[in-house]
């Protein structure tokens, strides 16, 4: 079982960069799962390992200082690895929390949530909105100059 807690900890990670009305609407759902929300963060090293060398657009101090902001998080960690898996087995959250299309079986850090009694949740991402999307708009609009 989990730790005993006074609050349900509830974790999500990612990029967030370019953050977007999207973002907002995933972190208030996840932060509706529990009493504290605790986002995980990856590294400019680690965003331009796992989506090429032209990412992040927004550095990682400035990306944590926005999630930092919203109300719905209590909490953010940078972490350099690809993927949260430490972190993940360092916080053991009662609840982790992944947006988008993902099977639970997908989910890095599953298996460690639900040895220790945590229960995994996919949410849907708000219809619309796409980091990707903007980047390719940003990037396809005409010079200014």
């Amino acid at each position: 079982m989990g730790r005993p807690r006074d609050h349900r900890l509830v974790f999500t990670n990612g990029c967030f960069d370019l953050m977007h009305p999207g973002h907002v609407a995933y972190l208030d759902a996840a932060r509706r799962l529990g009493d504290r929300l605790v986002v995980g963060v990856n590294t400019d090293a680690s965003v331009q390992r796992l989506k090429g060398p032209n990412r992040p657009l927004v550095a990682e101090g400035a990306r944590a200082a926005v999630l930092a902001g919203l109300a719905s998080v209590d909490a953010v960690v940078l972490f350099a690895e690809d993927t949260p898996a430490e972190l993940i087995a360092a916080l053991r959250p009662d609840v982790l929390v992944k947006g988008g299309d993902y099977e639970p079986a997908q989910i890095v850090g599953r298996d460690t949530v639900e040895a220790d009694g945590g229960e995994v949740r996919v949410l849907p991402f708000l219809e619309g909105y796409s980091t990707t999307e903007l980047v390719r708009r940003i990037r396809t609009l005409p010079s200014q100059e």
